[in-house]
């Protein structure tokens, strides 16, 4: 046995396919790596150039012609083998759409890095979002001490910041992951006289960067695209709302003869949940001409978040979560704006958007849950590790599966479960793998989890980083 495979046995699941196409030799051949490219990671426009480019690039052993068992390694364990399509790394999508077309990540209280009645207001909480690719941040103002309007949850122990302080870090870090605009929800319980303290900070400190008078958009509806590089919008104090005015739901037909483009309704998670069960079409009909705003119930005063996908199925745009929060709703949000660039900005599926051609077809997926590698070790004690997968969309596309458990095996547990999963609407699907450790006969805990797109899975033989150095292979074929 080589050097290379005595070395490397702990990913036998790999071993396996690098023997397969090495043909019995020690290295792999240009030609044997372009038929694995071809035959297990479905690239089928892959030519020998790029296998050759590939062999340079992950062999260290530089011969031009070959690839070692660790250079095929390197290549599986690599971004260029990542579960998620690197291609969506980028911002690919039509961006001159209405705003009504467009999921926006949101979030709520954002100022909070705790609980909704003793937490912490810290502006360093804006930062985190912003780099999150959030693109609609909330901000509740208050009447504060010598006319300096403050932030924080009213009539709660929470602490206060200056409302100053925060357009400053948000004018300083609003488009330092992503160009596309940022919508300010204005929570305003201020006087009037501060009011006017509150525009004179947007305006001398968000300077160009505030949107004062509308565009001249050519889209194909009344509010603009969100190709408007670097602008932020505000969404209260009349003189500076242009396209963000929030206004009370009524009802359906009432916002359908009376409201206008540039006004928002905002919801609570009940009264919005009430909707979807009751008028869900109608909900659709609505998002395709106004953008809605969903915010998590008063009674959440430990920040936690509703299931977001149930509103994203209906169109809502913006579904503001409590970005504080670890928990799956987070999760799920992560996994959405992943998407484009993580750019914060993800397109609506045709079903959602009006004058669309609808052509409905089921798409069947069958992911294979291969193995694990350097999975983390609490304790001393090696973990009993499983897979948890669960598709989330409408509601006839959702599932779940799992693994077997693998006992006392960290290092390299090996699955090979195979699973099936019939799909609708794969534009509206995400998928999360949820790694857990078994510790009791009905326990477990949780180890890590990776959600994404389900359109923005590859093909083939890959892996997705989840959290601690874990590497999950998954092999995903149609």
């Amino acid at each position: 046995m080589s050097k290379c495979k005595s070395s490397c046995t702990r990913r036998e699941d790999i071993q396996r396919l690098f023997d397969t196409y090495a043909s019995g030799s020690v290295f792999l051949s240009v030609s044997g790596l372009l038929q694995f490219l071809h035959q297990q990671q479905m690239e089928l426009a892959a030519n020998e150039a790029q296998a050759e480019a590939l062999i340079d690039l992950y062999e260290i052993n530089k011969n031009g012609e070959s690839m070692s068992f660790e250079g095929f390694l390197r290549f599986m364990e690599s971004k260029d083998c990542s579960i998620f399509n690197q291609a969506h790394c980028q911002v690919y999508q039509d961006m001159n759409q209405p705003l009504t077309s467009y999921f926006i990540s949101s979030s709520h209280n954002t100022y909070l890095t705790g609980d909704q009645l003793v937490g912490q207001s810290d502006l360093h909480a804006y930062v985190i979002a912003l780099r999150k690719g959030c693109r609609c941040l909330e901000i509740d103002c208050w009447d504060g001490p010598e006319l300096e309007p403050v932030v924080y949850h009213g009539h709660t122990l929470t602490t206060k910041i200056l409302f100053k302080d925060v357009i400053s870090t948000i004018e300083q870090h609003a488009f330092e992951v992503s160009a596309y605009p940022v919508i300010l929800s204005l929570e305003n319980h201020c006087c009037r006289r501060q009011q006017e303290v509150m525009a004179h900070y947007l305006v001398c400190i968000l300077g160009d960067k505030l949107l004062k008078a509308p565009l001249n958009h050519p889209t194909t509806g009344d509010l603009p695209s969100p190709d408007v590089s670097q602008k932020v919008v505000a969404e209260a104090l009349s003189d500076l709302v242009i396209y963000t005015r929030s206004v009370k739901f009524i009802s359906f037909s009432y916002s359908r003869d009376n409201q206008n483009s540039y006004e928002n309704t905002s919801l609570s998670e009940k009264k919005a949940s009430k909707l979807v069960k009751s008028a869900g079409v109608d909900f659709v009909r609505h998002n395709q001409r106004f953008l809605s705003r969903i915010y998590p119930a008063g009674s959440r005063t430990d920040s936690s978040n509703y299931n977001p996908q149930k509103f994203w199925n209906v169109g809502a745009q913006l579904v503001a979560l409590n970005f504080q929060s670890s928990d799956v709703a987070i999760d799920l949000n992560d996994g959405r704006f992943l998407d484009n660039g993580g750019c914060g900005y993800v397109l609506k599926p045709d079903v959602l958007i009006p004058f669309s051609l609808i052509v409905l077809s089921v798409h069947v997926s069958i992911p294979q849950v291969i193995s694990g590698s350097n999975l983390p070790v609490t304790g001393g004690k090696a973990m009993d590790p499983f897979v948890k997968v669960k598709i989330y969309g409408v509601a006839c596309d959702v599932g779940k599966g799992k693994t077997q458990i693998i006992r006392n095996n960290s290092l390299s547990p090996y699955w090979g479960t195979v699973m099936t999963f019939k799909i609708t609407i794969p534009e509206l699907s995400l998928v999360r793998f949820c790694v857990r450790d078994r510790t009791g006969l009905f326990s477990s805990e949780f180890v890590g989890q990776y959600t994404l797109p389900f359109l923005s899975m590859k093909k083939g033989n890959v892996n997705m980083s989840v959290v601690l150095a874990l590497m999950c292979m998954l092999n995903y074929k149609t």
